[in-house]
């Protein structure tokens, strides 16, 4: 990965600091960054951007700062479910609609309006489920990595499992992205 590459640019812009926030972060996105680049080359029909993929990986978390999540040394002010519209947010403030997309929709296996609904999770009511199929690799990627648990892999029925949480609708679309991309 180029760490001269304007994703790191804008992680430098909010992660200014050498500390255990932003070595969560780098890890985990290289980690996402990884797997979605490994789905692109091992589908070449599915003809994704590549460079984008990797762009967006490195940033579909840029967001998490702003909410409170300890574990992963996040001490801000909103729920951890916000990460990603507060991410999609700092990305348009950056003049990147496209990867502000990703962020705002890699959560869980994306969020529709009928969950945010059901759930009444503390977030814009609208649709915020993957639509291009970039945006779907990088959520797909994402299940595979915990913040927490930097060292590991899950496998797919863990990742499945991670899901659950979110309502069977998501583990409904998950599943569809294993057939797809694995």
């Amino acid at each position: 990965m180029d760490v001269k590459s304007f994703p790191y640019t804008i992680i430098n812009k909010y992660y200014p600091e050498d500390n255990q926030l932003r070595y969560i972060l780098l890890t985990h996105s290289e980690q996402v960054a990884k797997k979605s680049l490994q789905v692109a080359n091992a589908h070449p029909e599915l003809q994704l951007d590549s460079k984008f993929l990797e762009e967006a990986s490195l940033l579909h978390d840029i967001g998490i700062f702003l909410c409170d999540a300890p574990a992963i040394q996040c001490f801000g002010s909103y729920q951890y479910i916000c990460h990603g519209y507060l991410g999609a947010e700092l990305m348009r403030r950056e003049g990147y609609e496209r990867h502000a997309l990703v962020c705002e929709r890699h959560t869980g296996a994306g969020l529709s309006l009928l969950q945010i609904q059901d759930k009444n999770l503390p977030v814009p009511h609208r649709d915020m489920l993957p639509v291009s199929i970039e945006e779907q690799v990088v959520c797909f990627a994402d299940k595979f990595y915990s913040k927490t648990k930097l060292a590991e892999e899950k496998t797919v029925e863990q990742a499945r499992k991670s899901l659950f949480k979110f309502g069977e609708e998501g583990v409904v679309r998950f599943d569809g992205w294993c057939k797809m991309f694995l």
